[in-house]
């Protein structure tokens, strides 16, 4: 899933939108496009034209750089796995795993 470019895109473009305080309806006016795309967009349905990738751009104040770092996303994933394993294979105290889940969730 988290290899695909436009589900990795479109999670970027949701985690900057509500970061900066926008609604998909405000974002999408922004841009120029219904907040029916943009919703095809965040969810990895659909993928950007270079003039709404340019649009998203300067709406959100963003280089592309930023919009195409994806590596917070696929650490995420090597964690969780590595923690799935882990309790797969009972080398953690699942016990104290769980009381730390339950103490920040």
């Amino acid at each position: 899933m988290y290899n695909d470019i436009k589900v990795l895109l479109g999670k970027k473009v949701k985690e900057i939108r509500t970061k900066r305080g926008l609604t998909q309806e405000e974002l999408a006016e922004k841009i120029g496009i219904s907040q029916k795309n943009l919703s095809k967009i965040e969810c990895g349905k659909s993928f950007v034209t270079s003039e709404t990738l340019n649009n998203i751009l300067n709406s959100l104040n963003i280089k592309a750089k930023e919009l195409f770092d994806f590596d917070c996303y696929q650490n995420n994933k090597m964690l969780k796995n590595e923690m799935i394993e882990a309790i797969k294979n009972d080398s953690v105290n699942i016990k104290l795993l769980y009381k730390f889940f339950s103490v920040i969730k």
